[in-house]
């Protein structure tokens, strides 16, 4: 995590200032926030405390950005994500890990395969019992990120911007989603917590609302986003196998 979120956008700023280029978007995350406190939703300005490496690494490359805008007036846009997921429409482009690790491929993958999906936690101080995260689909990003460039080469002071719904899903929702859309309920064990998990994770947009006009059409269902990741499983799979 390190050699790449870290050293690697080291060699890019590198790179961006010999060439003179003044605009810069980063793929950040919301793991620089770490365990967050009770607050409902998560501003820019919650101070961060990333748990692991991967949320240190990034918050590193983002405090190395604003090092450059301050040297060499490079101007950047910080994107932090919340919980990816989804696919292209079009079925062409979407998400397989080895290992997968998020819970929308893995719960598809449980109708797909016959395997069995891992339930972490069932005594969250939440509606159901089970974590909440903010999932916003990967098309809404590929915009964001768009929107973010257009903002730069328009003049714009550096910035960073979470990038969520403002509205959080439990994993026993994405499961309900998941059966309704497959129309197969995936088979799942509730198990112990993972360690350093919280119960809720969620986004205040609204500062990227605000200043590139982020909105998020195709994140706002939660079905939308599991039909379109299961259409490219299907798809994907399909051509796989010819």
């Amino acid at each position: 995590f390190y050699r790449n979120n870290v050293g690697g956008t080291a060699t890019v700023v590198e790179v961006l200032n010999a060439h003179d280029i003044k605009a810069f978007v980063f793929s950040s995350t919301a793991a620089v926030y770490g365990i967050p406190g009770a607050a409902a939703l998560l501003t820019e300005d919650t101070p961060p405390s990333p748990i692991n490496p991967y949320g240190a690494s990034k918050l590193n490359a983002e405090q190395m950005l604003q090092s450059a805008d301050s040297a060499n007036g490079l101007k950047s846009v910080c994107l932090r994500y919340f919980n990816a997921c989804g696919a292209d429409e079009d079925g062409e482009i979407g998400e397989e890990h080895e290992p997968e690790t998020h819970l929308i491929p893995l719960a598809l993958n449980a109708v797909k395969n016959g395997a069995r999906l891992k339930l972490f936690g069932t005594d969250y101080a939440t509606p159901d019992g089970s974590a909440i995260r903010d999932y916003i689909h990967v098309s809404d990003l590929a915009d964001a990120h768009v929107a973010a460039l257009r903002y730069l080469l328009d003049g714009g002071d550096s910035a960073t911007l979470n990038l969520g719904t403002g509205r959080g899903h439990s994993v026993r929702e994405v499961i309900s989603a998941v059966a309704r859309i497959t129309n197969h309920p995936p088979a799942f064990d509730e198990v112990d917590r993972r360690p350093g998990d919280p119960a809720v994770l969620v986004a205040d947009p609204g500062r990227a609302r605000a200043l590139i006009g982020f909105d998020p059409v195709r994140s706002t269902e939660l079905d939308v986003i599991v039909k379109n990741a299961w259409d490219w499983m299907n798809t994907h799979r399909d051509k796989a196998m010819r």
